[in-house]
């Protein structure tokens, strides 16, 4: 499956962002998926991840917990991160990713990664 992640951008903090990812190459609906991303000086990590099909289970990193919203919609073969309350120490940038198992999206592993999106929140 191959991803395209888009969106990111500069905004002030407290402001909104929504990421988006686009697939193609497979069947959307079948793989889990999650939005990753590596801040200045440090390793990628998971910020949220969605498992397939309907997308019943989902989890969030503590940091963006209650600021953060992932979805998906298998009509469009996208995933979206809808980003409010953006603090600087959400710059980073960000990557989504999929697998069939979401075990590995939750690892920070998954198969398939989109190219990254830099996401900048000024104070």
């Amino acid at each position: 499956v191959q991803l395209q992640a888009s969106g990111g951008g500069l905004v002030q903090a407290g402001g909104s962002l929504r990421l988006s990812c686009a697939a193609s190459g497979r069947t959307f609906g079948d793989y889990s998926m999650g939005w990753f991303r590596r801040a200045p000086g440090k390793e990628r990590a998971i910020v949220a991840s969605i498992s397939s099909r309907s997308g019943g289970s989902t989890y969030y990193s503590d940091s963006v917990k209650g600021r953060f919203t992932i979805s998906r919609d298998n009509a469009k073969n996208t995933m979206y991160l809808q980003m409010n309350s953006l603090k600087p120490e959400d710059t980073a940038v960000y990557y989504c990713g999929a697998d069939i198992l979401l075990t590995r999206v939750q690892r920070a592993t998954p198969s398939y990664w989109g190219q990254g999106t830099l996401v900048t929140v000024s104070s």
